[in-house]
């Protein structure tokens, strides 16, 4: 039987990935959902389907998301309410409160697709996807701070403990405040096994340090380019090894990926993603990745 679901890095061949199409988000008040202005809903579609088009080109099979009309305007971004490991499906529990609703949808998702769900997180446990990456195929790297906390952190342990992962845990710094969406994501973006994009500045020591003595080469983008990315330089999808999607606009972050033997490609987000604080890797739910 053809295997449909089962992810154990970042950076393995994207073979399926579930993706949902733009609907609230295209009427969405920014104040109330924090993004920086209101969004031009046509470029803000024509945008999305240029990054779907990426995608089908990589060679990923995209499974969709149901898309009937609700108010959740952050569930464009499918990575952060739940996370896909060998044996089947975790449902998170965002710590954004407008994103709550989005769980059910994930846990709807995985019913319909024949996807197990090893487990949910509960209140007061707050996880977020975008607090999460494969150091390697055993060891989750998870970052502690306003949208994931301690609580959820433990139920997650718990739950992966049987599937033989073991959690890894860093402090996120204050940076902007619980407002902003800071994860541990925002500052480091796994391009290989051995190969990640970094913001320095706000990478936590103790993940540099771990990540060098793994053999990882960390590629530290500039801080200029993050600052007027608001952080979406560093958010880039890997399709397979060494090969990505990103935002178009930030050619030194572009130089230093491509310099260490990545293929980049481009598309614009500056409706799409950048207002919104989500990039190609917040766009995608991964399910199965070689």
């Amino acid at each position: 039987m053809t295997k449909t679901f089962g992810v154990s890095s970042m950076a393995g061949s994207l073979k399926r990935v579930g993706l949902r199409r733009p609907g609230a988000i295209l009427t969405a008040d920014p104040n109330r959902w924090h993004y920086t202005k209101p969004l031009d809903s046509a470029a803000l579609t024509s945008q999305y389907d240029t990054f779907v088009n990426l995608v089908v080109a990589s060679g990923a099979e995209i499974v969709w998301f149901d898309d009937t009309s609700d108010e959740l305007a952050d569930s464009i971004f499918t990575y952060d309410p739940s996370f896909v490991v060998p044996g089947g499906a975790v449902v998170l529990r965002p710590g954004k409160d407008l994103r709550l609703g989005e769980a059910a949808l994930h846990e709807t998702f995985y019913a319909t697709n024949d996807i197990p769900v090893l487990g949910a997180i509960q209140a007061p446990g707050v996880v977020e996807g975008g607090d999460m990456f494969w150091l390697d195929e055993t060891s989750l790297a998870v970052g502690r701070g306003f949208r994931t906390n301690q609580y959820g952190i433990d139920q997650l342990a718990e739950i992966l403990k049987p599937q033989g992962v073991e959690l890894v845990v860093f402090d996120m710094p204050f940076h902007e405040g619980p407002d902003a969406c800071l994860h541990l994501m925002s500052v480091v973006s796994p391009l290989d096994t051995d190969l990640a994009l970094v913001h320095a500045p706000l990478m936590p020591v103790a993940l540099f340090q771990l990540m060098e003595e793994m053999g990882y080469e960390l590629l530290a983008a500039p801080p200029e380019e993050f600052n007027a990315s608001l952080g979406l330089n560093l958010n880039v999808l890997a399709t397979a090894p060494r090969h990505v999607i990103a935002i178009a606009g930030f050619d030194r972050t572009h130089a230093l990926m491509r310099d260490a033997g990545c293929e980049v490609v481009l598309f614009d987000a500056d409706e799409l993603c950048i207002p919104c604080e989500g990039g190609p890797t917040c766009l995608t739910r991964p399910l199965l990745r070689t």
